[in-house]
């Protein structure tokens, strides 16, 4: 990864937290709106599943080295010029709000949908931008579509005619509460505050009985 990119990142990486701060306050705002509340937590149990992929330190993982946490995972790249560094920014605040004893027990992750660019160095530049506890996962190209369609992750390559060998890839945007069991439990929104996924997190984490 080039300097000059780490710096467009990093300046990315600030205003992608200032915007989840903003956000957060429009969305918390006391003008009579009804909070957005997270999708019941029995409708997807379809989703997820095993998986091997290497994490940004070049070690290879499995979701048994999960096993026993939280995970929030979020599927994004390290090229995405502005949902995902928003989003990543509002997953990391998320675990700040959240009590003490439940963020130990919770691991944000990203996947990348463009392993092609997003090598181990590459993500371990990147995730460093926003919090040493936040995990960056790629691998091959059948793993990843193997990862995004248990998830149901809609991805795909987006060529610039300004420039062929530049590329962007459109992909959906939520963020999969996973289970110590490797279940996933919720799916969250990004119309949802910072507040309320780290409300929602701490609830099932203390329905779970785990602290």
């Amino acid at each position: 990864m080039t300097r000059a990119r780490v710096v467009r990142i990093a300046i990315a990486c600030a205003f992608a937290l200032v915007l989840a701060a903003g956000i957060s306050w429009y969305q918390n705002r006391d003008d009579g709106m009804p909070a957005i509340a997270m999708v019941g937590a029995n409708s997807f149990a379809s989703l997820g599943g095993p998986f091997t992929l290497t994490d940004h330190t070049g070690a290879t993982v499995t979701d048994e080295t999960y096993h026993g946490r939280y995970l929030l995972v979020y599927f994004g790249f390290t090229y995405c010029p502005d949902v995902c560094p928003t989003e990543l920014a509002r997953i990391v605040r998320a675990i700040d709000l959240m009590p003490q004893d439940v963020a130990d027990t919770v691991t944000p992750v990203l996947v990348t949908v463009d392993p092609e660019r997003d090598s181990p160095e590459a993500l371990a530049q990147y995730v460093a931008l926003f919090d040493p506890r936040l995990v960056g996962l790629t691998g091959t190209e059948d793993q990843i579509a193997a990862i995004a369609d248990d998830y149901n992750v809609y991805y795909a390559r987006v060529e610039d005619d300004d420039d062929p060998d530049f590329y962007l890839v459109d992909h959906s945007s939520f963020t999969y509460l996973v289970g110590p069991d490797g279940r996933v439990r919720n799916v969250l929104t990004p119309r949802q505050s910072v507040e309320e996924i780290a409300d929602g997190v701490a609830q099932v984490v203390r329905e779970d009985g785990v602290v």
